[in-house]
């Protein structure tokens, strides 16, 4: 008999995942994440991370990072409710509402957490949740998480959105439209507008997941919300501190309500500790360095442009991208691999995206432009795509 230690269904799942070809190792990086790196040994250009205004490695982020490690400690020590609230996460709170130009902001540990812990404390049974199919696996974990019913509408489509809203407005109390406010695997922009004039026509809720706008669109970079001017019309926007930001950690803006009631019953509030210091002083100093300029919002504009013009001219197909997450669409799921594998031989990190994440089919490399890259950089880049896509007969 088998040891029940052995973890022996545990192994055959995995065999089964080497079986598939999409067994993994984590890549691993020396040193920081910046447009250029050291990754599994090799001297790559870095075309794959969220770091989208070159912040992760900014001296003055690491600075007030260490600054705020000499005051406050290394760790918070509890949860918020508790004792780990500290009043530089008082700080971070009133500095973040300002900046969003919204009434409050109540901060979480990572744009997950916001999204396991903020649907199912303002949903419950005889409440319905009405979802965008692509939206990010944290809304579909949220949303899971919560007592309410559930819907999705088709992509972007406001006809199949309406349908949802017309069936649901009688047998519900409350309605809670969620959207991303960017889409990760596209980078085409959720159509707010119009969403909010659907709520509002239904009396339903708003609730949009921001990660991939934050830091990007919007005046430098505030958002998704604030690109459409819609400031006052969405209940609750989620944006992340991991990415644009260069940290971790995640928050939702809105009114004095919503962080009233999320601060008794987020749960990951109440039952985490609290963000560290050095975290909360390195975000405080990006939100800062965000409010004096829109130079690193314009640059990471302008280097995305820059990349799209001149992998469109080549000839690669970028689908309908809206933002600078830009999406070289391969198709078949070994071919795309192969040419993530072939780039990085040849000098450039993209990884290769396939089913599940995206449908079958419609494998590609999820290139992610950021203000820290050179032009030169991205242009030897483009240069080693064109290389590899004519090897390949990608390019014609």
């Amino acid at each position: 008999m088998s040891n029940i230690h052995d973890l022996v269904f545990l192994k055959e799942k995995i065999q089964e995942l080497k079986d598939q070809g999409v067994y993994r190792k984590l890549p691993v990086l020396e040193g920081a994440n910046d447009a250029e790196v050291i990754l599994n040994g090799k001297q790559v250009i870095n075309l794959s991370s969220n770091n989208y205004l070159g912040f992760a490695n900014h001296p003055r982020l690491k600075k007030a990072s260490i600054e705020a490690i000499e005051k406050y400690g290394a760790g918070a020590g509890a949860v918020r409710t508790i004792i780990g609230n500290m009043t530089i996460h008082e700080e971070l709170e009133e500095l973040l509402a300002k900046f969003k130009r919204e009434e409050a902001a109540m901060v979480f540990q990572s744009g997950f957490n916001c999204n396991a812990g903020a649907i199912q404390a303002i949903t419950e049974k005889g409440d319905i949740i009405i979802s965008d199919e692509l939206n990010h696996a944290s809304i579909i974990d949220g949303a899971r998480l919560s007592r309410a019913d559930k819907a999705v509408y088709k992509h972007a489509d406001m006809d199949s959105l309406e349908q949802v809203l017309k069936e649901s407005r009688d047998k519900y109390r409350n309605i809670l439209i969620i959207t991303d406010g960017v889409f990760s695997m596209d980078g085409d922009i959720a159509k707010l507008p119009e969403i909010v004039e659907l709520a509002e026509k239904y009396e339903a809720m708003t609730y949009v997941d921001d990660a991939h706008g934050s830091g990007v669109l919007g005046e430098s970079g505030r958002g998704t919300v604030d690109h459409f001017g819609l400031h006052g019309r969405i209940d609750f926007t989620i944006g992340t501190l991991s990415k644009a930001i260069g940290v971790v950690g995640g928050y939702v803006a809105g009114s004095k309500t919503m962080q009233e009631w999320l601060n008794h019953r987020g749960r990951p509030i109440l039952f985490s500790t609290a963000l560290p210091p050095a975290s909360v002083g390195a975000i405080i100093e990006a939100i800062r360095m965000l409010m004096e300029t829109t130079e690193y919002t314009d640059r990471l504009w302008k280097n995305a442009k820059h990349f799209k013009q001149k992998l469109g001219a080549l000839g690669f197909n970028t689908g309908h991208s809206e933002t600078p997450i830009t999406p070289v669409i391969i198709g078949d799921e070994a071919k795309t691999m192969e040419f993530s594998r072939r780039l990085f031989d040849n000098g450039v990190f993209v990884s290769g995206i396939v089913f599940p994440t995206v449908p079958k089919g419609t494998g590609r490399l999820r290139c992610m432009v950021t203000a820290g890259h050179t032009e030169e950089q991205l242009d030897r880049a483009v240069a080693v795509f064109e290389k590899v896509g004519k090897e390949m007969n990608i390019l014609k």
